[in-house]
């Protein structure tokens, strides 16, 4: 466990602020468990004065061990605890708090829907589910928090921001009427707490005299606030992190924080850990030159312990379906030449770039392992509502997939029509005084008859185009406030899967097959990524903080890395950020893909691979 000139200097530092920059593979781990040596055998540091922040339970335990290690298996009462955690231990004492004082996340769940129902919300998002939904909104009231704004002056994105700013004060007030707090209050209400009750602060400030924050690039302002205060008035405030790999903003992240850290403390000390020790010269170099067209950052000079290795290579495919081909083949070929499918990732923007990817791979009996839930794109809404019309046409009126699309498009017609059992016949006997009802309802019955013998994609492009379903989908996307193209990239998802299979049936077989594929993935779960015996599925958010001798980053294009959202340059540089994370996963190899054409349209290669391939 020797450590190289940056490391030591690092470990070596006593007091004082300190910013150590550590890029992927630098070793900031060991050199963090070092520090921490420093202090207490060279400094004379009492182990219990020491405080180590990370963001998971996870990385606590494993700076836990690492510390342990390095100590010789001798067990010290230092600190080791997630932001909320310490927060959370820090309220309990001052304000006596339970277990039962926190909100769970069912609690959240179903205050929010009683806020949002009080409101007349309609609760839909882009996937259609309820669920989804109240996450999406869950992490806007959170947002707020983690960014310590003021609901009065905050404009919302994603919802009408008068009707956000009405349903956060609402939750607000019934979540204290219930005595609860919620996950983000554990960081809001201690920074309060700190602010209003000097007396306190200064007892956990005698505590815990040296801090140590692992991750920084990753804090939101309330974490921070917290700290610094904790930090006064000696400044002992020791913190690791890579600017390039801060890619949490949809949290509250900020890596203005970590760039303004030598504003908040101008004589704070900067070291780089200068040598990556886990990716051979040609990734690192080729990482380099992409996060480098970033603006808002700190340069670095990083140079990669291992010889210069293979090349990256870029792959161009046809389309999505010839990608998910080629990335089957050289999963076989390299597990050919030794290296295990634990050792093999492949990398992904969302989970809608990975359909065609898990379908090829389970066809081909590749075995593979996800981190994250990867929804069947057959279980979305719009997956829910075609597989519905296909059920009609083939086997006549079921009333529970009539009553799911008989008003997609509006037909007006009511669920009192489709009572007991159904027929059109009975149908028209309902409305037998309205003539343009039955017109609509003979106009459906020869639009089921006209898609009965249809192959599944022919008839999926009929409901869309001669039924009207997409305009449907066009009132559904105004009406919730979300974006349409996003449904309709997820209708031709659907189509293009499709077009595969010559009868419905076969389809249908297919569908149930992938579901129970994704099924068995998830009851495997991750614990199996790692011993050999699956390939890791992961989006680049996921991917963090992972290793691996291959790595493939799919769908390397326009409009999916840099995702279509991102507009603005902060925006673009984060997208960026997410790029080099996935790059840097890599060990020996790095494959990356990008298509020409996706659903019958146009794609070009995205602006972070040309940045690569510009030396």
């Amino acid at each position: 466990m020797s450590l190289n000139h940056a490391q030591k200097a690092a470990a070596a530092h006593k007091d004082g602020p300190c910013m150590v920059l550590a890029g992927p593979g630098s070793g900031k781990t060991l050199t963090i468990a070092k520090r921490i040596e420093y202090l207490i055998t060279e400094y004379k540091v009492r182990p219990e004065e020491i405080l180590v922040i990370t963001f998971t339970k996870y990385a606590a335990n494993e700076m836990k061990d690492r510390f342990c290690q390095v100590m010789g298996n001798v067990r010290m009462p230092v600190t080791f605890g997630t932001f909320h955690g310490i927060y959370y231990g820090i309220l309990k004492w001052a304000y006596r708090l339970n277990q039962g004082n926190l909100l769970t996340d069912m609690e959240r769940e179903a205050l929010l829907r009683q806020t949002a129902g009080q409101l007349e919300w309609e609760l839909t998002g882009e996937s259609g589910d309820e669920r989804e939904a109240l996450k999406e909104l869950a992490a806007e009231v959170g947002n707020v928090k983690n960014n310590c704004l003021d609901i009065e002056a905050y404009e919302s994105k994603r919802y009408k921001t008068s009707l956000f700013r009405e349903l956060y004060r609402l939750y607000e007030s019934e979540k204290k009427k219930l005595k609860k707090i919620d996950f983000e209050d554990m960081l809001i209400l201690c920074r309060e707490l700190f602010l209003k009750r000097p007396d306190i602060l200064k007892k956990w400030q005698e505590k815990f005299r040296y801090i140590l924050v692992d991750e920084f690039q990753d804090v939101n302002q309330a974490q921070y606030d917290v700290v610094r205060l904790l930090a006064k008035p000696k400044g002992n405030l020791f913190v690791v992190g890579d600017d390039d790999q801060s890619i949490y903003g949809f949290r509250g992240a900020k890596p203005g924080i970590m760039l303004d850290f030598a504003k908040d403390y101008p004589k704070a000390r900067r070291i780089l850990l200068d040598v990556n020790y886990r990716s051979t010269a040609h990734i690192v170099n080729g990482a380099l030159r992409v996060i480098r067209h970033n603006e808002e950052r700190y340069d670095k000079k990083i140079r990669a312990q291992k010889g210069n290795g293979d090349t990256i290579h870029v792959q161009e495919a046809a389309n999505p379906t010839a990608e998910g081909e080629y990335v089957l083949e050289k999963l076989r070929e390299y597990k050919g030449k030794g290296i295990p499918y634990g050792e093999m990732a492949v990398l992904y923007r969302t989970s809608l770039d990975a359909r065609v990817l898990t379908e090829a791979l389970a066809k081909g009996q590749v075995p593979f392992v996800m981190k994250e839930k990867i929804d069947s794109v057959y279980d979305h809404f719009i997956g829910r509502d075609l597989i519905s019309y296909l059920h009609l046409a083939q086997e006549g009126l079921e009333r529970k997939h009539l009553l799911r699309v008989a008003n997609r498009p509006k037909r007006y017609l009511s669920r009192d029509s489709m009572e007991g059992q159904v027929s059109f016949e009975s149908m028209r006997n309902f409305y037998c005084d309205k003539a343009w009802m039955i017109d609509r309802i003979d106009q459906l019955e020869w639009d089921l008859k006209m898609m009965k013998d249809k192959p599944p994609y022919a008839a999926i492009q009929y409901i869309r185009k001669g039924m009207g379903y997409d305009g449907f989908l066009k009132e559904y996307a105004d009406g919730n406030h979300i974006s349409l193209d996003e449904l309709k990239e997820t209708a031709d998802e659907i189509w293009l899967s499709a077009r595969e299979y010559r009868t419905v049936k076969e389809w249908f077989d297919h569908i149930e097959n992938y579901k129970a594929v994704l099924n068995e993935q998830r009851d495997k779960g991750w614990k199996q990524t790692k011993d050999g015996q699956g390939v890791s599925l992961l989006t680049l958010h996921g991917a963090k903080g992972l290793e691996y001798e291959l790595v493939f980053i799919i769908g390397g294009n326009e409009g999916s890395i840099p995702y279509r959202k991102a507009k603005l340059n902060q925006e673009i540089e984060e997208e960026r950020r997410m790029f080099y994370v996935g790059m840097t996963r890599a060990k020996t190899r790095l494959i990356i893909s990008y298509v020409k054409e996706k659903n019958g349209k146009a794609l070009s290669p995205s602006r972070f691979i040309e940045e690569l391939l510009l030396v």
